[in-house]
């Protein structure tokens, strides 16, 4: 019978960084965490891929770079967003600026008047 490793998630880590270090091999790490070397090789394709947090939640996790590459798109949306927002201000105020300010008259301010002749019921 075979003997299974039940490591933690901190010492499979461990043993992946120590199969990086210089003059460690993986072959020598596993023989010495009682491994398979075929395991810690595929946790060091696990871990350098992202996914060592991924091992504790159970769901994929994307790369640094391209975290810092959607944070960058964010910051730049944000940055574009207030720039179109005190441009769409400047507009307002134009527009107030150039908009005479016209008082409603006093019969209720519809666009169409009605003649005299309308009024009374004869046209001629």
């Amino acid at each position: 019978m075979q003997h299974q490793c039940r490591c933690s998630v901190d010492e499979k880590a461990r043993f992946v960084e120590e199969a990086r270090q210089p003059g460690m091999g993986v072959f020598f790490v596993a023989r010495q965490a009682e491994n398979s070397p075929s395991q810690l090789f595929a946790r060091k394709r696990r871990m350098l891929e992202g996914r060592h947090a991924a091992v504790q939640v159970d769901e994929d996790v994307i790369g640094t770079f391209s975290v810092r590459d959607l944070q960058k798109r964010f910051r730049d949306l944000e940055r574009l967003l207030g720039c179109k927002t005190i441009e769409n201000e400047i507009l307002k105020e134009a527009l107030d600026v150039a908009r005479p300010q016209t008082s409603v008259p006093a019969g209720g301010g519809s666009r169409f008047r009605r003649s005299s002749h309308a009024a009374r019921g004869s046209i001629s």
